[in-house]
């Protein structure tokens, strides 16, 4: 199940890598967390697989606002 959950998540690694190569550039550092929001999402898809990645990253995205936190926050 752990490999299926692996494999599933590559989509999801190719888009979050697509957007830190072509768009993130443009938009600039606006992430109030280190790691960045997307990093993030890399991690967690890495390390999880593609059910817990998608939950954690959901979570951190929102809660990186003005008035969410900030700081350090790795991947559990």
């Amino acid at each position: 199940m752990k490999k299926l959950s692996v494999i599933l998540s590559f989509p999801f690694i190719f888009l979050i890598k697509l957007y830190q190569w072509c768009l993130s550039p443009f938009l600039g550092s606006s992430c109030r967390f280190t790691p960045t929001c997307s990093q993030y999402g890399l991690e967690a898809y890495q390390k999880h697989g593609i059910f817990r990645g998608t939950w954690l990253t959901a979570r951190r995205i929102l809660r990186c606002h003005p008035w969410g936190g900030h700081g350090h926050d790795p991947v559990p």
